[in-house]
Order: C-alpha cells, then sequence, then structure tokens
C-alpha cells in the first residue's frame, strides 16, 4: 500500500507557513487565515430564548470587565434592568440600548479552574414578568497556566487576593 495515500484524508487549510527559506536564518513564522481570528465574545440564542456569551479564556482570582452585544428581545423592549437574584461572582454594570440590541457590561470574579457558567437574568422595568436569562460562559484557567489572550470585550480589571492557609496564624482549637 503507498505510504501517501494510507489514512491520507483531505484536510481544509488553516494554517501556512512564510516562504522564508531556512538557508536564509531568517525567522520562521506561523500564518493563520483571517476567518481564524474570532477574537470577540460570542452571544449565541437558546432554543428557549435564553442567550449564552462565550467569554474564552480567563485566569482564576483575576477580576474582569465583559461587555457584548445582546441582540433585541421581545421580552426587553422598554428599559432593561438585573434581577434583583444576586451573584456572588457576577454583576451587572450597565445596560444600555444600542440600534443592534443592549450593550452589557458586568463584572466577573473567576473564582474556580474548568469551565464555569455563571447564569444573571435581565427583567423590564415596566413588566417584571418579562425576563431574559443570560449564561456566561468562562474556561478558568489556574494560575500556573501563563496568561490567556483575552478576547475583544474582555478586560481584566484587577486581581483577587490569594487565601493561603499556611500563612494563617490561628493556632487552633485547645
Amino acid at each position: 500500500m503507498d505510504p501517501e495515500k494510507k489514512g491520507a484524508k483531505p484536510r481544509a487549510g488553516g494554517i501556512r507557513f512564510g516562504a522564508e527559506s531556512h538557508d536564509e536564518g531568517a525567522a520562521n513564522h506561523v500564518h493563520f487565515e483571517e476567518k481564524l481570528h474570532d477574537s470577540v465574545v460570542m452571544v449565541t440564542q437558546e432554543e428557549d430564548g435564553s442567550f449564552l456569551v462565550k467569554v474564552g479564556f480567563l485566569k482564576i482570582s483575576h477580576k474582569y470587565e465583559i461587555t457584548f452585544l445582546l441582540p433585541a428581545s421581545q421580552n426587553l423592549r422598554q428599559e432593561a434592568s438585573s434581577s434583583p437574584l444576586p451573584n456572588l461572582y457576577l454583576k451587572l454594570i450597565d445596560i444600555a440600548p444600542v440600534t443592534e440590541g443592549y450593550r452589557v457590561k458586568c463584572e466577573y470574579v473567576a473564582h474556580k479552574e474548568g469551565v464555569i457558567k455563571e447564569e444573571m437574568v435581565m427583567t423590564n422595568k415596566i413588566n417584571n414578568n418579562a425576563s431574559v436569562k443570560v449564561t456566561l460562559q468562562a474556561r478558568v484557567l489556574d494560575r500556573l497556566h501563563g496568561t490567556p489572550m483575552l478576547l475583544e470585550g474582555v478586560k481584566c480589571i484587577g486581581t483577587e487576593p490569594e487565601y493561603d492557609s499556611e500563612q494563617s496564624d490561628w493556632q487552633g482549637f485547645d
């Protein structure tokens, strides 16, 4: 069997290497196609009418300001606000109507590793029964896995103090 054809499947392009020759000693570069540069916060509407907001990679114990566009919704036609149900890690800062729908600004504290989903409910100020659920999804890296490249619309605004139990001067129970 021909080794070139064995298990060979056509693959879609996406990466190409620079034309520089290795003999010239020039630095080698990898170039990505433009369509691969999806570096913005993604907002998708679920079947139940709620919205999923994907904010990419974040780092644990860091505080982020996340801004995204929420499409216009039947339930939020007039003035929108945050539901009074508190979330310790996700706080709505501002909702502003724009031509595309609403520009939403919130703060999020990355408090645990892994894929996280935090929910907030936006309600209509005039009709409290009309609401939209917004789920924020992120992949939170631990503190030893480097610094993630943040998507457009995500800004690191600080770090949260880490608690180390070895630094405590508590002597325990007698």
